[in-house]
């Protein structure tokens, strides 16, 4: 169903530079662990990209957009056309993400990888298999021919993101509808209700609330998904730009290039990587904790703690976005601190 490369294992970690990492952290200027998980992070970083000097300077954003049958079920706040309409306004720099990304002198690359545009919108790189998702209370929402198109197109992006020899990568995502495919997928990974997982996405009251917890537990009963295989789930219940999302997930990892990753989309996104690729797990480093409701259940579901909680919920690869300059600062500690030999300072007693 999935092209060959999706399930091929993910470069080790570096043994040699994780311990050459801990072993500068004991010897900086500091007393042992005192910058926390700073220098966890180093130290992961350092293993990951096999370096002896962590880095995290150049980190392109890329931001995938796809629309979603299951909007004509009542499940947003927002009508669709909003899709089509950030993807110009991220192409054309008025957007969180946009601002973040000129901010941090970060690449921002926009993907239609399924929306409703007819047309090429300038600035945006389109790859896509078709214009939306179909309703998946009624029907699948893709076939495995256009799942596998979904998860090429995330390929394809890590390929072009590559290029510059990127530190990290930024993955967001846009598309009316897709808090409530998330949950969908999310929900049939975990085997648990969409009551426990489906928030509020945009900002439906707690009435739209329930009746999108309905409309996805109807959806995974009538597809019978719940515990299913990820490729099943994402064919039944998924998402294109969540698809490609996935892709370009495990095709970074393959090319040991670590993964920043956003909110509530991006990690269930992550987690059904994890599923069909475990070996990319080493790869995911998590930004934040969302304020949506089932996001701290998928944290918890890949064994992740995040470094900030600053109750977003806006997607585009925000969170990420803002929690990057503490992984720069963490690099920046782990480089350029003098260990207590250069310093003449005397370590403490052994």
């Amino acid at each position: 169903m999935l092209p060959e490369w999706v399930t091929q294992k993910c470069p080790e970690i570096s043994a040699v530079h994780r311990e050459a990492a801990l072993a500068r952290q004991a010897q900086l200027t500091k007393p042992a662990g005192a910058l926390g998980r700073l220098e966890q992070l180093a130290v992961e970083l350092a293993g990951l990209q096999a370096t002896e000097q962590p880095r995290a300077a150049r980190v392109p954003i890329i931001v995938f957009a796809g629309d979603h049958g299951i909007v004509a079920q009542g499940v947003s706040a927002y009508p669709q056309g909003v899709t089509i309409a950030m993807m110009a306004n991220f192409a054309s720099g008025g957007a969180a993400i946009s601002v973040l990304a000129r901010e941090l002198g970060s690449n921002l690359e926009v993907v239609d990888a399924g929306t409703l545009a007819q047309e090429a919108i300038a600035g945006v790189v389109t790859d896509k298999p078709r214009q939306g998702t179909r309703d998946f209370s009624v029907e699948a929402a893709l076939t495995p021919t256009e799942l596998a198109f979904a998860f090429e197109a995330g390929q394809r992006a890590v390929a072009r993101a590559a290029a510059g020899r990127p530190d990290l990568l930024i993955f967001g995502e846009m598309g009316i509808g897709n808090t409530t495919t998330s949950a969908a997928i999310a929900a049939s990974l975990l085997g648990i209700s969409a009551e426990e997982i489906a928030g509020s996405g945009t900002g439906v009251d707690a009435a739209g609330r329930a009746h999108k917890a309905g409309v996805i537990d109807a959806a995974i009963a009538r597809h019978g998904v719940a515990g299913a295989l990820p490729e099943q789930i994402l064919c039944a219940v998924g998402g294109l730009e969540i698809a490609a999302i996935c892709g370009a997930i495990i095709a970074a990892a393959q090319a040991r290039i670590p993964v920043l990753i956003d909110g509530f989309i991006v990690s269930v996104a992550a987690l059904a990587a994890v599923r069909l690729n475990p070996s990319c797990h080493s790869f995911l480093l998590p930004s934040h904790q969302s304020a949506e409701q089932g996001h701290r259940l998928v944290l918890r579901a890949l064994n992740v703690q995040p470094l900030i909680s600053l109750d977003l919920r806006l997607g585009e690869g925000s969170g990420a976005a803002i929690a990057l300059p503490l992984v720069r600062l963490a690099c920046s500690l782990h480089n350029g601190m003098a260990t207590f030999a250069q310093a003449n300072v005397p370590d403490r007693p052994a």
